[in-house]
């Protein structure tokens, strides 16, 4: 991992640059003991960012229109190509695959402002509703066959099925840094919960968001 002390010093620019501190927990759905994970995540003025785990990192680099995966235990890198920009409504519904129709809408929240750890901050809440499964086409109607009767059964009570449950993210954004603080997901496979501590509102060392030193590089 590259150290938060590897910058220089710039004229801040209109993007802040930052280095967070990153612990997320990870709480999956049945009662089973949640899982801790640190990373660190930096963002330069040009909005290069940078995600970094204990064995690998991500580098996501808009100007120049690429990804770079690196793996640090095989000391490896892959470079990937960003998809062009597509014109998503500002909604965030993307569209089913097949064509067959589009996904509920998502619906914003504004939380307001708040206080976390001595950092203004600012909240929003997404939820975007479970997406219906397609309907199959019905079958064509068979001639029915004669049957025995059947013998007389007890009514039996059933509970009726639960409303599949939404996907909701909560964001609490750093207001001088832009940059997340608090980010929670809750959905039907369980709960994460993200906290990141900022570090330093340098601008990073261009070296952060290269390809390091000695690492062979693998086609995508």
């Amino acid at each position: 991992m590259i150290d938060c002390g590897a910058v220089r010093q710039m004229d801040r620019p209109p993007t802040p640059p930052s280095c967070s501190e990153c612990a997320t927990k990870s709480e999956a759905p049945g009662g089973s003991p949640p899982t801790q994970s640190s990373s660190r995540m930096w963002r330069s003025s040009s909005g290069k960012m940078r995600i970094d785990t204990p064995s690998a990192s991500i580098i996501s680099s808009p100007p120049d229109q690429r990804t770079i995966l690196l793996d640090h235990l095989k000391k490896e890198a892959m470079v990937v190509p960003m998809p062009p920009a597509t014109g998503t409504a500002p909604s965030g519904s993307p569209k089913t695959p097949g064509g067959v129709g589009s996904a509920p809408p998502m619906q914003v929240q504004d939380l307001g402002k708040s206080t976390i750890e001595g950092h203004e901050v600012e909240g929003k809440r997404y939820v975007l509703p479970a997406a219906q499964k397609p309907q199959m086409p019905s079958m064509p109607k068979m001639p029915k066959l004669p049957q025995m009767p059947k013998p007389p059964q007890s009514p039996q009570a059933t509970a009726p099925p639960k409303p599949p449950q939404p996907t909701v993210t909560e964001v609490w954004t750093s207001v001088k840094l832009k940059t997340p603080v608090l980010t929670k997901v809750t959905s039907a496979l369980g709960s994460q919960t993200t906290y990141c501590k900022p570090t330093s509102s340098e601008e990073p060392h261009p070296s952060t968001f290269e390809i390091p030193t000695g690492y062979k590089l693998k086609s995508s």
